[in-house]
């Protein structure tokens, strides 16, 4: 692994990173595979550097972990079961414990040995289209995300219920309704923000979709008051907040962002012809395309509840994940809601004949980081590039959720230009545009990286915006197993590179949950 701290004041750095590609498509194919045992409490140590002592609490992680059954692979990797890693620091010393969400899905094909259900991105049940066709159900993978709310562990898929795990064994309780909030099989989205404060105490702000030609939005706030980032167990879970709202369309959503008074969405322009599902061709996500010559919607929902959301035209484009949002007052004349996000050209999908293994990288468009001004008294929409080089999984510190964030982190390929596996995290300086670069390649493969801050101490000053760690697993391939790689997050300089005992498939999305 390498490291390239690449500024405005150092083309050497730069330069490097934007050399040929260097990975070997093997290394990165070779992360695609079953999890083969599920471990308690396994003791880790560092390799290289050390923990910091002050790290103390969970990292808790969310992929796919079986991608194959009786010799039948998945189309894609996002069909495959959903697999939790849960890596507890306290002391300076860690360990790891993992274990697959139990769902009703995963214990009919454990038990038969095959493939029982349909993927929605394009799985095929044994037997061709004729033991493919009609059948709709939808098999709730729980391969999303994982976060802490209350005293539960939520494992998220968003096309339907949560799954509850217990925080410390990880074993699977079953389908969470949250007390009665959520009805049988809604939809509860598998990207809840966490707002630190803005509305009189930390929530977590989640939606779940009803989609059709007339698509319905549910806005949820949940009491988050020691919950991701805090310091205590998660708050008591009680909803706070809930309305719904209409517009007309498909709605396509799977992020949002928000500020102290909207919640963010994107919609969007997308179709979707069911046909081909409905007759056991395609999986229902292979039923979605880009409205040629369409442009998406913007659509702001007042987190108080009163008054009409606003609709504004967005640019072209496709997003899946959202930065990070904030409000601007002093742009024009009832101020602008700014929104950063990653923006591709078109849906990135691969087809129903090829191996998703076999990718060829440079026929994807590429993510890049923009940034969109909303002006509330106009409708108007600016859009600026942040970033060139293609990036994905970006976050802020989790206090600045919502608010004008300086720093933002990522996962990017480690060439500048062009689109290839990522291999390396990106610290970008949001308002004067310095970056610095840490990179695994040629033969380390980075997920989704997590910030966390360093707490502070006693009543002394809160700690800078940028002080703290990076957590990142790392397929290294090797030696064909994973890495936790902690850095700096000021510098990205490596702290501490920790081998783990486990074999983890190119993941997903995580979450920090303070001791």
């Amino acid at each position: 692994m390498t490291l390239a701290a690449s500024r405005p004041d150092h083309p050497d750095a730069a330069d490097s990173a934007a050399s040929a590609t260097t990975y070997a498509r093997a290394d990165w194919a070779s992360a695609f595979r079953n999890v083969g045992s599920e471990l308690t409490a396994a003791p880790l140590s560092a390799s290289k550097g050390s923990i910091p002592s002050e790290l103390s609490g969970t990292l808790y992680r969310n992929g796919p972990g079986r991608l194959e059954r009786g010799g039948h692979w998945v189309h894609h990797p996002f069909d495959g079961d959903g697999m939790i890693t849960a890596v507890r620091f306290d002391g300076g010393g860690a360990s790891l414990t993992n274990r697959f969400v139990r769902t009703e899905g995963w214990l009919a094909e454990e038990e038969k040995g095959s493939f029982v259900y349909r993927g929605v991105f394009g799985t095929q049940k044994p037997g061709g289209p004729l033991a493919n066709a009609f059948d709709l159900r939808l098999k709730n993978i729980a391969n999303t995300h994982v976060v802490r709310l209350g005293d539960r562990l939520l494992a998220l898929w968003e096309a339907s219920l949560p799954h509850s795990l217990d925080p410390d064994t990880l074993e699977t309780t079953g389908l969470e309704q949250l007390d009665g909030v959520l009805a049988a099989g809604e939809a509860f989205s598998a990207h809840p923000r966490f707002d630190p404060g803005h509305r009189g105490g930390p929530r977590m702000v989640t939606f779940g979709v009803k989609a059709g030609p007339r698509s319905s939005i549910r806005l949820m706030e949940f009491d988050a008051s020691s919950g991701e980032g805090g310091s205590g167990e998660g708050g008591s879970g009680r909803l706070l907040a809930d309305q719904t709202r209409s517009f007309k369309g498909f709605a396509f959503l799977h992020d949002f962002a928000i500020t102290p008074n909207w919640a963010v969405f994107l919609q969007n322009a997308m179709a979707f012809n069911p046909l081909g599902f409905v007759f056991g061709l395609k999986g229902a996500a292979q039923c979605l395309a880009s409205k040629p010559g369409e442009q998406g919607q913007f659509w702001l929902i007042p987190r108080s509840g009163d008054g009409e959301p606003l609709q504004v035209q967005a640019p072209a484009g496709f997003v899946f994940h959202h930065l990070n949002a904030f409000e601007d007052p002093s742009a024009g004349a009832a101020g602008q809601v700014v929104v950063d996000s990653i923006y591709y050209d078109d849906f990135p999908t691969i087809g129903p004949d090829t191996d998703f293994r076999a990718v060829d990288f440079s026929t994807l468009p590429v993510g890049q980081l923009h940034r969109c001004r909303i002006d509330l008294a106009t409708g108007a929409v600016s859009i600026e590039r942040l970033e060139e080089r293609c990036c994905e999984f970006a976050m802020v510190n989790p206090a600045r959720v919502g608010l004008d964030a300086r720093y933002a982190w990522m996962a990017v390929t480690h060439r500048e230009r062009g689109n290839d596996p990522l291999q390396a995290i990106e610290k970008l300086d949001l308002h004067s545009g310095e970056r610095w670069v840490w990179s695994a390649a040629p033969r380390g493969f980075v997920s989704e990286p997590l910030m966390v801050p360093r707490p502070a101490v006693g009543a002394g000053p809160a700690p800078a915006e940028d002080d703290g760690w990076i957590l990142c697993v790392v397929w290294n391939g090797a030696r064909a197993a994973s890495d936790l790689v902690i850095l700096r997050a000021d510098d990205l300089t490596e702290q501490a590179v920790i081998p783990l005992p486990l074999a983890i498939p190119h993941g997903l999305h995580g979450s920090w949950s303070a001791a």
